[in-house]
């Protein structure tokens, strides 16, 4: 296997990380209109000290995002415009300090742009230091990169972001193009350029630049000279865009992809004129589907062994230590899928009854004993108001089970039992087949495909 290069590596393993995002979208979601909530932007930070090779590595990323919408956001133009006494001592002001930019007119953009609004950027004058009286108007877009020296300091910016990067270029190299694009662009002279970057530049990207590298989801070495990373981020990229909104805010949610006959699948399954025996057939289908895809999130160990033909192959040994835990009555339908895949499963039970509006009871509960050991897979095929969901998981965690040890499969899940269980339990894993658009007033979900339990087991009324 070829070895990759240091700085290739740092961005392939950050990207299998992860992309961290605590945002909740619950004040974003139209309790009116739920059925078209505005779409979710992806929002990209871009950070890095002055001259690091920011705006080249935005510009190529927009480049290779040619098919879908894409703003870029500079920070710069968000400086607050300097009063005529700030004027008068110009050279004593630095504007390296995050006091320097107006952040709070920042997230008023980002706020309305998320929620699909219009809005007016400031343009800002760097030979004058003052927003001009005209802005540009810009609409919400696929994809917002966010880029400037400051833009991972402050945590509420940075809570915007579902990919957060680092521009990280030698000092030497960044100071010999500042002093090029100072004196060029922005008419300013030499001995100017270094006595503010000794004064103020380098000290304020040791204090506050520099520290906030260690938010950065991917740190691109030598910058815009990283082809290798840039293809790797825009790949990660076109695969986020690909994906529900949800999965873009909760790194712990999973859907599997979507085929036509997935499509298919959950059309049967849905119809209300659909037989028991389709129903149960194609269920099961599915259900099959969501259990294997789970199962691609448990821990693993690398193994090699020797072919028949006697060659090599690098592979992986499953993980054993794990058993199901079902939620009586419709998590039972799970139950023959993950004995089909794991054999010799210990399967848990839970019963929870409905207790009022929006409060639950457990009624009766059989976990194995050693379960605190294990990775717990928790079935359930609907994921509704999360009231249920959040219940079990609460019984798991009183067990022993540590949060990351769960994984929660389930069909469709509604998109306020998201929220619930993420907002409650961020690293317990979600893997769903579909996300449907919301919940009625009787808590069910639309458009749903009725009382999974009575259909599958042939209770429900005739």
């Amino acid at each position: 296997m070829k070895k990759m290069e240091p700085e290739t590596l740092i961005a392939t393993t950050l990207l299998a990380n992860g992309i961290r995002n605590h945002l909740s979208l619950q004040s974003n979601v139209s309790i009116s209109s739920p059925l078209h909530p505005p779409k979710q932007p992806f929002v990209i930070g871009v950070a890095g000290g002055t001259a690091s090779g920011k705006t080249t590595v935005c510009n190529m990323i927009i480049s290779q995002l040619r098919d879908q919408g894409v703003l870029l956001i500079n920070q710069d133009s968000f400086y607050h415009s300097l009063s005529d006494e700030q004027l008068e001592k110009v050279q004593e002001y630095n504007f390296d300090h995050p006091g320097a930019f107006n952040t709070e007119l920042l997230l008023s953009c980002m706020e309305r742009l998320k929620n699909g609004h219009e809005v007016t950027i400031p343009n800002y004058d760097f030979k004058t230091h003052k927003s001009t009286l005209v802005g540009q108007k810009v609409n919400p877009s696929d994809v917002i990169i966010l880029e400037g020296i400051l833009i991972l300091h402050d945590p509420r910016v940075r809570e915007l972001m579902n990919m957060k990067i680092f521009v990280e270029t030698d000092s030497d190299l960044r100071l010999a193009r500042r002093i090029k694009r100072d004196t060029v662009e922005r008419g300013r002279n030499i001995q100017n350029v270094l006595d503010q970057y000794a004064r103020f530049v380098k000290p304020s990207f040791e204090e506050f630049i520099l520290p906030s590298k260690k938010y950065a989801d991917i740190i691109i070495p030598r910058g815009g000279d990283n082809a290798v990373a840039i293809d790797l981020i825009v790949q990660h990229i076109h695969t986020k865009l690909g994906q529900h909104d949800l999965c873009k805010i909760y790194p712990n949610v999973f859907v599997i992809s979507s085929t036509f006959q997935i499509r298919g699948m959950h059309t049967l399954i849905r119809d209300v004129k659909t037989t028991k025996h389709d129903f149960v057939f194609y269920a099961d289908r599915l259900i099959r589907m969501v259990v294997e895809h789970g199962l691609g999130h448990l821990p693993f160990t690398e193994r090699q062994i020797t072919t028949p033909t006697g060659s090599i192959y690098p592979g992986v040994v499953f993980y054993k230590r794990l058993c199901g835990v079902s939620v009586i009555r419709s998590g039972e339908s799970m139950e023959n899928a993950l004995r089909a895949c794991c054999k010799g499963i210990k399967i848990g039970k839970i019963l929870i009854h409905k207790e009022g509006s929006n409060g639950r009871q457990l009624i009766y509960e059989k976990l194995p004993a050693d379960i605190s050991s294990r990775h717990v897979l928790l079935l359930d095929p609907v994921l509704a108001s999360g009231n249920c969901a959040i219940k079990a998981i609460s019984l798991l965690l009183s067990k022993g089970v540590p949060e990351s040890n769960i994984i929660f499969l389930n069909l469709i899940a509604a998109p306020q039992g998201i929220h619930a269980v993420c907002n409650k339990y961020p690293k317990v894993k979600i893997v769903t087949s579909e996300i449907d658009a919301t919940l009625d007033n009787d808590f069910r979900v639309i458009p749903g495909m009725g009382v999974f339990g009575d259909r599958y087991f042939g209770t429900d009324e005739e």
